[in-house]
C-alpha cells in the first residue's frame, strides 16, 4: 500500500495537542474468508474483511485502544511483534500472559507505543492461525519535535512478505499434532498475493517497510536495478549503507529508502527464499514509474548465494550513534558495553522426538502451554502452573526463567542444526553483540561489538552458528522468548522470562486490567 507523504504530518498535528498523549480507537472484527493467493481457493483469516489485515499506523507515544471481536470458531489472540508494552505485559497477546478470546466474544487491548519508532507487525499468536492470515503492519512514525536522520520521503510502501501454504491452518495443526514437522511451503506472498504494483514518480525517494511474516523461511528482498539504503531496523536508526539486496529472516523487519533514479519503465520487486535445499521459491511485484515507457523484464534478478554473504551483510548493520530514535538524546548516549551482566542465559535449540512425536526444545526442555496464563497465575498466586529454572523436570515443562528487575543479562543462542533459526523476545529489544561459526565459548566475548551494535527484537542464528545479545531488564512482567519459526514455537521451542521485583509499584508495572479475561484455574 502506498501512503502519501502527508502521513508524516500526523506527528505535527499530535504535537499541537497539549497534555496527555493522543488516543486512537479501533474496532477490528476477525472472520474467515476465501482467497486464492497461489491460485487455489482456500480459507483465510480476515480482519475487517481484509487479507492481510489493515495497517495500524500511529505516532510515538500514541495510546491504542483496540476492540478485537473474534468471530472465528476457535479461541484467538493477536500479539504486537516488537512493541515493548512498557510495564504492561498484560497486553502482550500471547498465551503466557493472556487468556485467549473465546469464539463470538471480544477483548479490548489497551497499550502505548511508548518511546518507539519504526516498522513492526502484528499477528495471531494462537494455534496455527498465523498460517491463514490475521497479520498486518504496525508502523510507528516519529513525533514532529524529534528529527529523523534523513529527508522525509515522498511516499511510503509496506511490504509484508512471507512463505505460504495452501493447506488450512487446521490441517497444519493436525500435521504438527501427529508428530510431523511442517513441510516446505508452496509459495511466497507479497502483501497477500503473488503479484502487485507499486507506483512512484521519477526522481523521488520512497520508504519501503519490509517485514517477514512467514512461518519458517528467510527471504532475500531486492528491486531490479535500484540501490537500497537501509535507515532503520526494528526501532534502531542504523548507519545508512546501501545494498543491492537485503536478507530478512522470519519475524524481522527492515526500513529502507529507494530513489527512483533509473530509466522510466517498470522494474521487478523480488523476494526469494534463502537457506533452503528445496526448489527456489520467488515472489515478484512491480515498481512502476509514473512515466514508464516499458514493461518489466521477463526475468527478475537472482538472489545471492551462501551463508557467508548473509553473515557479512548482518555484520555491516551498525547503530547510528549520533542519531536519535524516539527520544531526543542520541542512541549512542546509552553505553550498553558498560553494563554489568548478572547472568548468562544459554539457549540451545533442538528437535527431539518425545513420546514418539516430533517436538522442539530449548536446552532439552519442550515447552507446554498451561491451562492458566503464567502472568495471571503469578498475579493471583495460583501455584503449580509453571516451574522456575532449576525446578524443570523431564523433557516437557512449562518453563520460566527467573530474573530481577534492572538486572542485565547475556543471552547466547546456540544453533547445532543445519537450518537457520530466528529468536524473538517480547517486551524488549536487545543489542546483538556478536555471532560466529561453531560453538560459543567464554572466549567468544573477546569479539563482541560493545560500541555500535544496534538493538532489535528478533535475531537470526545461522546454521551451526551462535548469536549473542545483551538485554537490560528494565521492563517488569512475564515475557515470551520464542522461536519465530511458528511450527517450532507451536511444538515447544519457547520459554518465558519473569522479570520480577518483590516490591509492588505502579512505577514498575501496571495492575491487572479490569477487563482481563479469566480462564483455567483463575475462574471463580
Amino acid at each position: 500500500m502506498r501512503i502519501v507523504s502527508l502521513i508524516w504530518m500526523v506527528g505535527f498535528w499530535s504535537g499541537l495537542v497539549s497534555g496527555e498523549d493522543a488516543y486512537k480507537y479501533y474496532t477490528w472484527t476477525v472472520t474467515y474468508g476465501t482467497a486464492a493467493p497461489l491460485g487455489v481457493s482456500q480459507q483465510v483469516i480476515l480482519i475487517n474483511g481484509q487479507f492481510p489485515g489493515p495497517n495500524l499506523d500511529c505516532v510515538t507515544n500514541d495510546n491504542i485502544i483496540l476492540n478485537l471481536i473474534n468471530n472465528l470458531d476457535q479461541h484467538f489472540l493477536l500479539t504486537w511483534n516488537g512493541i515493548k508494552q512498557r510495564k504492561n505485559s498484560w497486553q502482550d497477546g500471547v498465551l503466557g500472559t493472556n487468556c485467549p478470546i473465546p469464539p463470538n466474544s471480544s477483548y479490548t487491548y489497551k497499550f502505548q507505543t511508548k518511546d518507539q519508532i519504526g516498522t513492526y507487525t502484528y499477528f495471531p499468536s494462537t494455534l496455527m492461525h498465523r498460517a491463514a492470515g490475521g497479520f498486518g503492519a504496525l508502523n510507528v512514525y516519529a513525533r514532529s519535535v524529534i528529527p529523523i536522520p534523513y529527508p522525509i520521503p515522498d511516499g511510503d510502501f509496506t511490504l509484508l512478505i512471507g512463505d505460504w501454504y495452501t493447506a488450512t491452518h487446521k490441517a497444519l495443526e493436525l500435521m504438527l499434532d501427529s508428530g510431523m514437522p511442517l513441510p516446505y511451503p508452496e509459495g511466497i506472498l507479497i502483501n497477500g498475493r503473488n503479484a502487485s504494483t507499486m507506483s512512484g514518480d521519477p526522481g523521488k525517494t520512497y520508504m519501503f517497510r519490509v517485514s517477514n511474516v512467514g512461518l519458517l523461511t528467510s527471504f532475500n528482498w531486492r528491486i531490479q536495478g535500484h540501490l537500497i539504503k537501509v535507515v532503520e531496523v526494528e526501532g534502531s536508526h542504523v548507519i545508512q549503507n546501501t545494498y543491492d539486496s537485503i536478507d530478512v529472516h522470519v519475524g524481522q523487519s527492515v526500513t529502507a529508502l529507494v530513489t527512483l533514479d533509473q530509466p522510466p519503465k517498470d522494474y521487478h520487486i523480488v523476494a526469494s527464499a534463502r537457506f533452503t535445499e528445496a526448489p527456489l521459491l520467488t515472489a515478484t511485484a512491480v515498481l512502476h514509474y509514473s512515466n514508464s515507457e516499458g514493461s518489466v523484464a521477463d526475468m527478475p534478478p537472482p538472489p545471492p548465494e551462501g551463508v557467508e554473504w548473509s553473515v557479512e551483510q548482518a555484520r555491516s548493520f551498525r547503530w547510528n550513534l549520533t542519531a536519535n530514535a524516539a527520544r531526543p538524546n542520541p542512541q549512542g548516549s546509552f553505553h550498553y558495553g558498560m553494563m554489568n551482566t548478572t547472568r548468562t542465559l544459554f539457549v540451545a535449540n533442538s528437535a527431539p522426538v518425545i513420546e514418539g512425536k516430533q517436538r522442539y526444545a530449548v536446552n532439552g526442555v519442550s515447552y507446554v502451554n498451561p491451562d492458566t496464563p503464567l502472568k495471571l497465575a503469578d498475579c493471583l498466586n495460583i501455584s503449580g502452573v509453571f516451574s522456575l529454572d532449576g525446578a524443570w523436570r523431564g523433557e516437557l515443562a512449562t518453563a520460566v526463567v527467573e530474573t530481577a528487575l534492572h538486572d542485565s543479562i547475556e543471552i547466547v543462542f546456540q544453533n547445532h542444526e543445519d537450518a537457520i533459526q530466528t529468536w524473538h523476545l517480547d517486551g524488549y529489544d536487545f543489542w546483538v553483540v556478536g555471532f560466529g561459526e561453531g560453538n560459543w565459548t567464554e572466549s567468544s566475548r573477546e569479539g563482541y561489538n560493545l560500541v555500535d551494535a544496534f538493538t532489535r527484537h528478533t535475531t537470526q542464528v545461522y546454521p551451526k552458528y551462535w548469536s549473542a545479545v545483551l538485554v537490560s531488564l528494565d521492563n517488569q512482567g512475564m515475557w515470551n522468548l520464542r522461536s519465530s519459526m511458528w511450527g517450532r514455537q507451536y511444538l515447544g521451542q519457547q520459554l518465558y522470562i519473569r522479570v520480577y521485583d518483590p516490591v509492588h509499584s505502579l512505577a514498575n508495572e501496571y495492575d491487572m486490567p479490569t477487563n482481563a479475561l479469566l480462564c483455567g484455574r483463575a475462574l471463580p
